[in-house]
């Protein structure tokens, strides 16, 4: 599925369209409506229909988010937004069991967020791509830190 470029302007038209239509009916709303009636033009019906992810892509989505779900997670991942590091580092730096750390890399590294590479005896690891550093970012934007 390819994602549409959304047009704003029309979204905005649609949004001020929707104002006056509840402006119309008064308390009434959608109450009255009969079940079937979309307030959508077909247009707009279409680009929601193509752009909402499904499937696939829905649940790649979905298990790419659930990565930002954990504490933990997210901590290791900002450390290694900054440098690759191994367990122990990660453990003592992050003050994290050891354990846990295995655990939670292991889990990053299966869903394809982090890699690895083996120097001697020493596993690091690293941020596959920039993508999970960006989204980090944006979060913390998004909260006005």
């Amino acid at each position: 599925m390819q994602y549409a470029h959304i047009d704003i302007s029309a979204l905005m038209f649609y949004n001020e369209y929707i104002q006056y239509f509840i402006y119309l009916r008064g308390a009434q709303g959608e109450a009255d409506m009969e079940p079937d009636t979309l307030l959508l033009d077909r247009r707009t019906q279409s680009l929601v229909e193509n752009y909402v992810p499904e499937g696939e892509i829905l649940e790649g989505i979905v298990n790419f988010f659930s990565v930002f779900a954990d504490s933990t997670r997210v901590r290791i991942l900002s450390a290694l937004a900054i440098t690759e590091m191994c367990v122990t580092d990660i453990s003592r730096v992050l003050d994290i069991n050891q354990t846990t750390v295995s655990h939670q890399l292991r889990f990053l590294k299966n869903i394809g967020i982090v890699k690895c590479s083996r120097f001697g005896k020493v596993i690091f690891y690293s941020l596959k791509n920039d993508t999970v550093n960006d989204v980090l970012l944006k979060g913390v934007e998004f909260l006005g830190y």
